[in-house]
């Protein structure tokens, strides 16, 4: 597996979430959403798990946008959040409900600790590859080849110290939420730890 094998959707939604992420995401949280997407579809495509790449490449680049300024609440968790932008941002790219639910379900399931790959293959490749990208966890499961291509093409560019300040931001306001259960974790000695720091 190669970067160039990574199919990326070329679809008017695919292009519009990239668009609000460009838009609103600092660039270390913009390339941490790119490598999202590029290692959950890597690990789908290498494992035989059928996924629905549209749904999984905007739920990839909105994971994370309950984070930045503009669409913080300090109401529910960020995941949440989230949810609701990508729900709202669904509805706009014309998706039937159903999907638009799908969408809100893959950014909220990325923060469980497990998702069934049977129930929802793209909630378990988000975060299963959010918790490479983030903790260093399974980078075996990736060919160092790949690694390396992808960290060069997208680089990490601090999201480390960036993710950690969100995080611990986040579990300040919110202690009972994910966020809250990996400050407690040590989220920065975690992130200091990825092998894909190196």
């Amino acid at each position: 597996m190669r970067l160039a094998d990574i199919v990326v959707p070329d679809t008017q939604a695919a292009r519009g979430a990239l668009e609000v992420a460009t838009a609103y995401c600092t660039a270390a949280l913009l390339n941490h959403s790119v490598r999202a997407y590029l290692w959950a579809a890597a690990y789908g495509a290498m494992n035989d798990i059928a996924f629905d790449a549209e749904l999984l490449y905007v739920a990839s680049m909105l994971h994370d946008i309950g984070l930045v300024e503009e669409f913080d609440s300090h109401t529910v968790p960020f995941e949440e959040a989230g949810g609701h932008v990508a729900w709202v941002f669904a509805a706009g790219a014309g998706w039937p409900v159903e999907r638009r639910v799908r969408a809100s379900e893959v950014v909220v399931r990325h923060m469980w600790d497990e998702v069934d790959p049977a129930k929802d293959p793209e909630g378990y490749l988000l975060e299963l590859s959010t918790a490479l990208d983030i903790s260093g966890r399974r980078p075996e499961d990736f060919p160092a080849e790949l690694r390396a291509e992808v960290l060069r093409a997208y680089p990490r560019a601090g999201i480390g110290p960036y993710f950690t300040m969100c995080i611990l931001d986040q579990a300040g306001r919110k202690p009972d939420s994910q966020a809250g259960r990996l400050a407690r974790s040590g989220i920065a000695e975690l992130m200091a730890a990825n092998p894909l720091e190196g």
